[in-house]
């Protein structure tokens, strides 16, 4: 496959990842899921994977044996141990740096997403059987600037929306949920409104008169063949501001896999409320997107909330074990769901301190020292542990903690 001159062609640093068997078998699952083709599987295991190891950021460096343990949660494999110890060694040539890929975090799924739209819109052409000759960072740049050439193209004309090929499926105050009906013989002419609208890939056709190929091809099929169910949050006048899309599972159940503002952005903060009527009243499963927790909102088994919302303790440490980066967002955690974190990562403590006496006392060692306290300094604790960020009255509170535990 020809790569445009002047984009990125580096290949991959040489890094090695802790967690790599953990990288690459989530990359299979959920590639399975979504049903890729092989030739699309195959390319991300093969390139989406070693730019996972060797360039995606933020990694987080490994530089002690202690760190490994904190990241994996476990003893990890002998071989570390060996790296880490031949790296703290003197030599004329430096070790590749071991690091730890958070394997869940929105970034690393949102960039897997749009690869694997960038791939599927190579399905049926010429270039499908030479994807394995460019590399993850091309692929890339390639995908940004099809993307800025999209809204080259969309500026040079307009396409009326078609009434015909709507649904009302949610009525709020001020907005309506439309539904693109997958029967409509004017269906593609609808996708392709809401991206001229929107400013986004669900409606691009290579053809845009015949609306066939590209981008558009993918999901015009998907909904079709009632894969895939379209939204459209609609205005007074009809005009879009958010598009959802929602997977068909196999059983009939709903999944919710994009919640898009204009040009693929977040949506706009106050549509969140009606958002929220219109994701419950579709009645989906419980997962929740990236491009949901990154507005702060989650599916729970109450329903579809803002985080700052989710107050029931069990569905909070529900919520928390599955989207662990989401305890710093909580109003109020409940002890349990700061035990989990305390548990599993307790470096978030760093960020958002725990409010619980008990889970404060069990992980006072991840503090850092930065100020130097005298012995007799109210803040040292009975047993002669500093807490150089807490306050005398927080001290206070825990030394009172631990005369009742005794």
């Amino acid at each position: 496959m020809e790569v445009t001159p002047g984009l990125r062609q580096s290949g991959y640093a040489p890094r090695n990842a802790l967690n790599a068997d953990q990288l690459k078998r989530g990359i299979a699952e959920r590639s399975k899921a979504r049903g890729d083709a092989p030739e699309v599987g195959n390319w991300l295991l093969n390139h989406f994977y070693r730019h996972l190891v060797g360039n995606f950021e933020p990694a987080r460096p490994i530089l002690t044996l202690e760190q490994a343990v904190e990241a994996l949660g476990s003893e990890p494999p002998s071989w570390v141990a060996r790296h880490l110890s031949d790296a703290g060694k003197d030599s004329q040539q430096a070790l590749a740096l071991l690091v730890w890929v958070d394997p869940l975090q929105a970034p690393l799924l949102a960039q897997e997403a749009l690869l694997v739209e960038f791939l599927t819109s190579r399905q049926g052409t010429a270039l499908a059987g030479k994807l394995n000759r460019i590399n993850c960072p091309q692929a890339l740049a390639l995908w940004q600037k099809e993307h800025a050439q999209m809204a080259a193209r969309i500026d040079q004309g307009w396409c009326q929306s078609q009434p015909e090929a709507l649904l009302a499926r949610v009525t709020s105050a001020e907005h309506v949920l439309q539904e693109l009906r997958p029967e409509s013989a004017v269906l593609r002419a609808e996708m392709a409104f809401e991206s001229y609208v929107m400013r986004h890939c669900l409606g691009q056709f290579a053809d845009r008169r015949a609306l066939t190929g590209g981008y558009g091809e993918r999901y015009a099929e998907a909904v079709e063949q009632r894969r895939m169910r379209l939204f459209s949050f609609r205005d007074g006048q009809g005009m879009p501001h958010i598009t959802i899309s929602l997977i068909v599972q196999a059983d009939g159940s709903l999944t919710v896999e994009q919640v898009k503002g204009k040009q693929n952005r977040p949506p706009v903060e106050r549509y969140y409320q009606d958002l929220l009527q219109c994701l419950n009243a579709l009645g989906t499963d419980q997962q929740t997107p990236a491009d949901c927790i990154a507005i702060g909102i989650v599916r729970t088994e109450a329903g579809w909330l803002r985080i700052e919302e989710v107050n029931d303790p069990t569905a909070q440490t529900r919520l928390v074990a599955r989207y662990p980066q989401l305890y710093e967002r909580l109003d109020a955690p409940s002890a349990m769901v700061e035990w989990l974190v305390a548990g599993r990562q307790p470096q978030q403590f760093l960020q958002v301190a725990p409010q619980a006496v008990s889970v404060k006392y069990a992980t006072r060692h991840i503090f850092s020292k930065r100020i130097e306290r005298q012995p007799n300094d109210p803040l040292y604790l009975t047993e002669g542990v500093p807490w150089p960020d807490m306050a005398s009255p927080q001290a206070e509170e825990i030394q009172a903690w631990q005369a009742r535990a005794r």
